[in-house]
C-alpha cells in the first residue's frame, strides 16, 4: 500500500477510504501480505482525473463498475460543478475554517451539518465547505444576533429543510420524467444528448432557484403582514 501510494501520489488514508466506499477492489492476499497491481494505480490515476472534472466520488464509483451512461455522467458533472462553484475560485473550506470565517462557534456548525441544514460537499473524501455556506451561517447568526433563540431557530430551519427537501425531490422527478428520459429516446447522438441534456439543466437551475426564492419571500411578508394586522381585519389589496 505504501508503494502505491507513492506511485500514485495520494495518501495511504485515501486509498483506505477509497477502499471503504468500494471504489478500489481488493488486493491479492499472500499470508498476511497484500499486493496491488497495475490495476489499482490506474484506477486511482482515473478517480483523481474524474474529481477534478468535478464527480463526486458515489458518481465515480458508477462510472468506473459502468452503471453510469455517459449522458448522465454529463449531467451529474454539471450538477456537481453547480453544487461546488464559487466566484473566484477559493479554496474549499473544512468544518473549523467555516467556524472561524462566519464567527460561530464550531460546536453550532457541526450541529447545522449534523441537522442537514449545512449539506457539505466531498473533496478528497472529506467534508468541505464554500464561501457560500459562510454567508449561510453568517445570516443565521445575524438573526440569532437580533434576538432569535438558537434552539427554536435550528427546529425552524429543520422544519424548512424538510419541506424543501419534498419539494426538491418532487421537482427533480419532474425534470426525470419531462426533460432527462424523453431525451433518452431521441433521435441523436450520445455527445449531442449530453450536450443538451446539460444545457436544459443549466437553464432551469437558476429559473427554479429564483422561483423558490421569490416565492418565499412573498409569502414571508405575507404572513409577517397577518400577524401585525388587528384580530378580524380583512386583508387589504395592493
Amino acid at each position: 500500500m505504501d508503494e502505491l501510494a507513492q506511485r500514485s501520489g495520494v495518501s495511504v488514508d485515501t486509498i483506505r477510504f477509497y477502499q471503504k466506499r468500494r471504489l478500489l477492489p481488493p488486493p491479492v492476499r499472500e499470508g498476511r501480505v497484500v499486493w496491488y497491481g497495475t490495476g489499482h494505480a490506474d484506477r486511482l490515476r482515473r478517480i483523481q482525473t474524474l474529481q477534478r472534472e468535478g464527480f463526486t466520488l458515489a458518481v465515480i464509483r458508477r462510472l468506473l463498475d459502468g452503471d453510469l451512461r455517459s449522458t448522465d455522467a454529463s449531467l451529474a458533472a454539471a450538477v456537481s460543478a453547480a453544487g461546488t462553484a464559487e466566484p473566484g475560485g477559493e479554496a474549499p473550506l473544512d468544518l473549523d475554517e467555516l467556524a472561524a470565517r462566519s464567527g460561530v462557534e464550531p460546536e453550532i456548525v457541526s450541529r447545522l451539518v449534523d441537522e442537514g441544514l449545512l449539506v457539505p460537499r466531498a473533496v478528497g473524501g472529506e467534508p468541505r465547505f464554500t464561501a457560500a455556506d459562510v454567508e449561510a451561517v453568517r445570516a443565521g447568526r445575524a438573526l440569532v444576533d437580533a434576538g432569535l433563540p438558537v434552539a427554536e431557530l435550528i427546529d425552524l430551519a429543520g422544519a424548512h429543510h424538510r419541506a424543501t427537501r419534498e419539494v426538491a425531490e418532487e421537482a427533480v422527478a419532474l425534470f426525470d420524467s419531462f426533460v432527462r428520459r424523453p431525451l433518452a429516446g431521441a433521435a441523436m447522438s450520445d455527445e449531442e444528448r449530453a450536450e443538451l441534456l446539460v444545457e436544459r439543466f443549466r437553464a432551469m437551475l437558476p429559473a427554479v432557484t429564483t422561483l423558490v426564492a421569490h416565492h418565499f419571500r412573498r409569502v414571508l411578508l405575507q404572513a409577517a403582514e397577518e400577524r401585525l394586522r388587528p384580530d378580524g381585519e380583512p386583508g387589504g389589496g395592493g
